[in-house]
């Protein structure tokens, strides 16, 4: 349950402490000075949203703090846990449990098992599909709870022998559709016919292309040099040295040296002349170099940065290629072992929907008679159990709660209803029926009794008070027939103090509950309202 509530800063709440009881809590007073903001106040230290415009003016942070009395927790101190958050004008939000820092969402995580706020059309619980299941399978216990369990183990086990499948690529799809994307790159890849080098080898070409009648030019100016003029020149050298190589040594070194040249020359310029023949490129060459460079460059945009990378890769292909056509052995036994869960599985989903749709049953006529208390009579509940394909955490099943509320409609899933009044009934009933079971322990309604007045209302006034022996109840009203069955009655006021309004809160007596009953009933406090009022207090006790 929840102890305290302290609140700073919130719209019109300077600095508020809140002490409440076990059973049912009822806050009442005037319009206008607090009540939702308390609502809202329990909606935030729950991990809901938060709008800036809430901080009370002139401030620039909003506090929320809760001590829930929990002594069968394991994170309990003193059988209590403080939870706080601390919100500021920049959007800073600072959650603590028990002292530790915790994210808005770890701290929204916390919460949902320990309060449940219910507005006209706002329950975080009823209105969820996905909770239906849970709840119908509180209300079957032990009978499914143990099956449940069983399946549990075994669905565990079925996810993780399917993740080691599809890794092992054990799903036929999947597996052919990586051997299809494997045998196609290496069939590109070998069609390519790569060479390591060769790419260099076809840019040097390429780059003699783009430049050949620079180079062709050059190359004949350079021949035509050697061998018309440098060639012919160092030749007349030759023999004058050759004249006089034998008068002395230094003749006959430096005549060897010019003959090395010569030859040199005589090379250098057949090389040449070579050259000048292999810059004629025609232009179907020059196209099958330009293809062959594209090629090379898609292959390495697709499979590595080089020729080496490329066929390393191709390597790689080959050999997952090879372990994929060879995993059957051991995908055959993963699959026979997902049969052999599979078939255990249905079994224990066969025995769960039979229950299901038996207590499902036997759970709408509950709930179809306390909605016949609260002045429904025309209005069907129904447990519909929906069988699926795929397997889930509670079998295959999906459980959703109907609701017709007029003779001739058809039936509608809970969210779809319009009338606050009628969603308060139907969920009034609903809670009322599994009040022993369900597990969240403190529930709050803020003004649900809207849109209902006589006989609903002291039905729905009853009900309340029913849900309160099994969970701490927190109720905004404007029903006397409401307020008169509190066991613990607050009023809420406002006043001006220091030229700003503040909202107080006040813990009343059994005398002051008695005429707030009878403000709320005529809006006047006479002997006759009073007496009034100590009937229906009378009646509530």
């Amino acid at each position: 349950m929840i102890s305290t509530i302290n609140i700073k800063n919130i719209g019109i709440i300077d600095n508020l402490s809140i002490d409440l009881n076990q059973g049912f809590n009822v806050l009442t007073g005037e319009t206008g000075a607090g009540k939702t903001l308390i609502i809202d106040s329990l909606s935030i230290i729950s991990g809901g949203r938060f709008s800036k415009e809430m901080i009370r003016k002139g401030e620039n942070y909003s506090y929320v703090e809760a001590c829930i009395y929990m002594p069968e927790s394991e994170i309990a101190i003193d059988g209590n846990i403080i939870v706080s958050r601390e919100i500021y004008e920049n959007g800073r939000n600072s959650c603590k449990i028990n002292g530790r820092l915790v994210t808005v969402s770890e701290l929204k995580e916390f919460m949902k098992s320990i309060i449940d706020i219910h507005g006209q059309l706002d329950n975080q619980t009823l209105l969820d599909k996905a909770s239906h299941i849970g709840y119908l399978d509180s209300f079957i216990g032990d009978e499914i709870l143990e099956i449940k369990y069983k399946y549990r183990v075994l669905f565990d086990k079925y996810n993780k022998v399917k993740l080691e499948l599809k890794n092992n690529y054990g799903d036929e799809k999947e597996k052919q559709r990586k051997l299809d994307l494997l045998k196609y790159q290496l069939n590109e890849i070998e069609y390519a016919k790569l060479k390591v080098g060769e790419d260099e080898v076809l840019e040097e070409q390429r780059k003699i292309m783009l430049n050949s009648s620079k180079i062709a030019e050059n190359l004949e100016i350079a021949d035509n040099t050697l061998s018309e003029q440098t060639i012919d020149s160092i030749n007349v050298a030759i023999k004058a040295l050759e004249k006089i190589e034998n008068i002395d040594e230094k003749y006959e070194k430096k005549l060897s040296n010019l003959k090395n040249i010569y030859y040199d020359i005589q090379e250098i310029s057949r090389d040449i002349n070579a050259m000048k023949n292999d810059v004629n490129f025609n232009e179907e060459e020059r196209n099958n170099i330009e293809e062959r460079l594209d090629n090379i460059f898609s292959l390495k945009r697709k499979y590595g940065n080089s020729i080496q990378e490329i066929l390393q890769y191709k390597e790689e292909v080959e050999k997952e290629i090879f372990e994929i056509e060879n995993l059957d052995e051991i995908n055959n036994k993963l699959k026979n072992e997902l049969k052999d869960i599979e078939l255990k599985m249905m079994e224990l989903a066969k025995q769960m929907n039979e229950i299901r749709i038996k207590e499902g049953k036997n759970l709408a006529i509950k709930i179809n008679k306390e909605l016949q208390d609260l002045e429904m009579q025309n209005a069907k509940f129904e447990v519909e159990v929906m069988h699926q394909e795929e397997f889930n955490k509670n079998g295959l099943d999906v459980v959703e709660f109907l609701i017709l509320t007029n003779i001739g409609e058809e039936k509608k899933p809970l969210i779809k209803i319009a009338s606050g009044g009628e969603m308060s009934r139907i969920m009034l009933a609903i809670k009322s029926v599994l009040a022993g079971v369900d597990k969240v322990p403190v529930l709050v309604f803020d003004e649900i009794d809207t849109g209902i007045s006589g006989v609903a209302a002291i039905a729905v006034s009853m009900k309340m008070k029913n849900i309160a022996r099994h969970h701490q109840v927190l109720c905004v009203t404007h029903l006397a027939s409401i307020a008169a069955k509190g066991d613990s009655n607050y009023y809420i006021s406002k006043e001006v103090k220091d030229n700003k309004t503040v909202t107080k809160i006040k813990l009343l007596t059994e005398e002051e509950t008695i005429k707030e009953i009878a403000r709320i009933a005529s809006g006047d406090i006479t002997e006759v309202t009073l007496k009034h009022a100590m009937e229906l207090r009378k009646s509530a006790t």
